[in-house]
């Protein structure tokens, strides 16, 4: 039994059976790219900052995905050991540059799954103002200094996480830990002027999504009455593990984060209040 999901054995034989024929989760990743247009967030922000709440590209992505993610439950399924998991939390690793320095941090938060966007923001909020502090050590952090204390120590160390992951026997406290155990990584390359790209999905771990966020980009969309016009987006490189779902499956869950993209507001109902 895993502390950070509940097995599902109800599903299709046919996806029971995937993970025996595609054991790695390199094996199965499919890559997309989002194209969003820019304006509806950006002029959604702007009405929010006018009232005095600062909303972040960041807030808006990661509540459009808690909020798909509660409407498409088997996009926070992982696969361990070749078998299927409901995970039973809703988790996001997220890379903070810390302050005056070159390199960051990856941990993780945790959402509750009826967050609205204003909640959503202030979790981000509180991450990264943790996590940017020049001497704070996060539980990630003080997890691998201690591996790389005693010389040898980091690959057996590593390897027998592995080996108590694989079997379920990873102790909660290491997976609250580890932001490789993750519903999803999301890296923000707008942030340092670069585009977006398909990011690998680790195979340690149990991550199923990576999304990655580029600059912004002039892209032709075909409006109804067949009219050619340019757009300025912000595209999103997805990794999916297959695995998990169908493609349909994928391909619905995306056209709904899409809707809340295109109208952010949404974002702020309950989610019993969904339109």
């Amino acid at each position: 039994m895993r502390r950070d999901g509940k097995r599902v054995k109800s599903d299709d034989p046919i996806y029971a059976v995937v993970p025996y024929i595609m054991p790695h989760r390199y094996d199965a990743m499919n890559m997309i790219t989002l194209d969003i247009p820019i304006e509806p967030i950006q002029s959604y922000r702007a009405a929010r900052r006018r009232e005095g709440k600062v909303i972040s590209s960041m807030g808006v992505l990661l509540a459009a995905w808690l909020r798909t993610a509660r409407e498409f439950p088997l996009l926070n399924r992982f696969i361990a050991n070749k078998k299927i998991y409901q995970r039973n939390e809703y988790c996001v690793g997220l890379v903070v540059l810390k302050a005056g320095q070159d390199d960051g941090t990856m941990n993780k938060i945790f959402f509750d799954p009826d967050d609205n966007i204003f909640q959503v923001q202030e979790k981000i909020d509180a991450y990264v103002t943790q996590n940017r502090k020049p001497a704070e050590k996060n539980s990630t952090d003080k997890v691998v200094k201690f591996l790389l204390s005693v010389p040898g120590l980091v690959n057996f160390g590593v390897g027998v996480l592995r080996f108590a992951d694989k079997h379920g026997l990873l102790p909660k406290k290491l997976i609250d830990a580890s932001p490789f155990h993750v519903s999803l990584c999301v890296s923000n390359l707008a942030s340092i002027r670069t585009n977006h790209i398909y990011h690998h999905t680790y195979d340690f771990g149990t991550t199923s999504l990576f999304i990655t966020m580029g600059n912004l980009r002039e892209v032709a969309f075909r409006e109804k009455g067949g009219e050619i016009v340019f757009k300025r987006c912000l595209p999103l490189g997805l990794v999916m593990d297959e695995r998990i779902c169908s493609g349909h499956y994928f391909a619905l869950a995306f056209e709904r984060m899409k809707e809340y993209f295109s109208n952010p507001a949404l974002l702020e109902l309950p989610y019993a209040e969904k339109a």
